[in-house]
């Protein structure tokens, strides 16, 4: 077998995948306000059309909402977690 067909097998579970980076990465998303109920039922109503940052746990969990990704990725160091962006 030569290098150029060498196949890698191996896979990573969706539950495996979805546990990396546990307590040690989050990630921020752009939203917009339409979206924050879903994401974050106890935040009060919103004008729509507003951008916001959503940070969220590895696993997709949302931690905090807020209007300027440098404050999210703040929030990540803060709470010692390493901080994503997701386009």
């Amino acid at each position: 077998m030569t290098e150029g067909n060498v196949v890698n097998e191996s896979r990573v579970s969706p539950e495996a995948l979805a546990h990396l980076g546990e307590g040690h990465i989050a990630y921020v998303r752009q939203i917009r306000s339409e979206d924050v109920p879903g994401l974050f039922p106890q935040a009060p109503n919103l004008a729509p059309g507003m951008k916001l940052f959503a940070l969220h746990a590895a696993d997709g969990t949302p931690i905090m909402l807020t209007d300027s990704r440098e404050a999210a990725i703040a929030n990540a160091w803060s709470n010692e977690l390493q901080a994503v962006s997701v386009h």
